[in-house]
């Protein structure tokens, strides 16, 4: 009775399996790298931006009050009258008091700047929260930073 039937002995074998295990490890050792650093490099960009967003700001208090916000003053001049008082205030200059990089860390703000051909320093520090650094960690900043070499 069972004779008749077909005996069908398919499926894996040993060295077709670890050929798709090797391929799958491949495969996960290029794409790995850049899915777990995708979540910062989202941070850094958000950083830049918000930056710039602080940069506008602070360019459309200088044009109402003819001064940038002093250093004691801070970024909070962008959205609350600083004291003392400064004419033509016609804040507030930014949609939300925020002033935390996407790390946690406030950003830096100095005016005058330290650097030439700039009015203030405005800067994150980062991913590490220091000074400096390099890729994720490089600090992100108002200011660009000249370096001689080659033209």
């Amino acid at each position: 009775m069972y004779a008749g039937l077909k005996s069908d002995q398919s499926g894996l074998t040993l060295i077709e399996l670890t050929i798709v295990i090797v391929i799958l490890g491949i495969l996960a050792a290029f794409i790995a790298p850049r899915v777990i650093n995708a979540p910062q490099q989202a941070k850094v960009a958000k950083a830049q931006t918000e930056v710039n967003g602080i940069k506008t700001a602070l360019e459309q208090y200088a044009i109402a009050t003819g001064e940038y916000p002093t250093t004691e003053q801070g970024l909070s001049a962008l959205w609350r009258v600083p004291s003392p008082a400064p004419a033509n205030w016609d804040g507030p200059y930014i949609d939300s008091p925020n002033f935390v990089d996407p790390w946690s860390n406030p950003y830096v703000y100095r005016q005058p700047s330290t650097h030439y051909g700039y009015d203030y320093d405005l800067y994150s520090m980062g991913k590490d929260g220091k000074v400096g650094g390099t890729e994720l960690d490089a600090d992100i900043t108002n200011w660009v930073d000249e370096t001689t070499g080659a033209y």
